[in-house]
């Protein structure tokens, strides 16, 4: 046999199974738009509802917003967190929670809808300004506040500013001021996974930038999104609104007792 010969025997199931392999490897990657975040997301890991990192030190001002807040214990006792008040979380906290967020991807911005609260937030896309100076004043502090945003790349860049004092920034109470700026950064790293991570830029309450680490979310399956809430700690309840005209009694013992403190209660 000629040396040609057996070399060609050699190299061609060499490369068969090289092109088998490849073949396999990508029809077990599945395809998707880094710029496509619609569907339904849910928070692998606890957080603590919170960013996730040490917080620096505050300042003055921040030590005097800090003043008078309690968070829950570890007992398991309630704080006096203003949400236990039928007040609602606002941003960022809300987003920090762990129950299932839903992307819906327009032409001019993204909006995410929340299960817990079923609230919603407008994240621009439409090459509007971020609000300052007079035209934030005008627009004075809201609950989730304003934000707009961009694509950098294949990462969905957020900024919001306006944020109101009264609410917390995580369940541990700390503030974070009308002036802050937070930036939140989203990007897509496959076809089942969202990374994101915050950043808060305020130097009012905050020695230093404080810098979150990065949360990660994956897809829930179409079969656990039905008429009777999403998958998560509120699945099956339709309606877990706070609403006064409720009391917050009422809201607190059928919602908010068993869910953050079990039978103990």
């Amino acid at each position: 046999m000629g040396f040609k010969k057996m070399r060609s025997r050699l190299i061609s199931p060499f490369l068969f199974v090289l092109f088998f392999s490849a073949t396999a490897f990508a029809q077990g990657r599945q395809t998707f738009d880094p710029h496509d975040l619609s569907g339904y997301w849910l928070s692998t890991g606890t957080g603590g509802h919170a960013l996730g990192t040490k917080a620096p030190a505050l300042t003055p001002e921040g030590i005097a917003a800090m003043k008078g807040r309690v968070p829950d214990s570890l007992n398991k006792l309630p704080g006096n967190a203003p949400w236990y008040q039928c007040n609602p979380m606002g941003f960022p906290r809300l987003v920090l929670d762990n129950e299932p967020i839903e992307f819906v991807m327009t032409r001019d911005r993204v909006i995410e809808l929340f299960q817990w609260e079923w609230t919603l937030r407008e994240l621009w896309l439409d090459g509007r300004e971020l609000p300052s100076g007079d035209n934030l004043e005008n627009l004075g502090p809201a609950w989730y506040a304003h934000s707009v945003a961009q694509w950098q790349g294949d990462t969905l860049v957020v900024n919001t500013v306006g944020l109101d004092e009264r609410a917390w920034l995580d369940n541990q109470g700390n503030p974070k001021s009308f002036y802050a700026r937070i930036e939140e950064r989203y990007r897509r790293i496959d076809a089942d996974t969202i990374e994101l991570q915050m950043t808060l830029d305020d130097p009012k309450f905050y020695t230093t930038t404080w810098v979150g680490a990065k949360k990660t979310y994956k897809r829930m399956p179409t079969k656990d999104v039905t008429n009777s809430g999403w998958k998560g700690l509120y699945s099956g309840n339709t309606d877990a609104i706070c609403a006064p005209m409720n009391e917050a009694d009422d809201y607190n013992k059928r919602i908010r007792d068993p869910a953050a403190f079990g039978n103990k209660r």
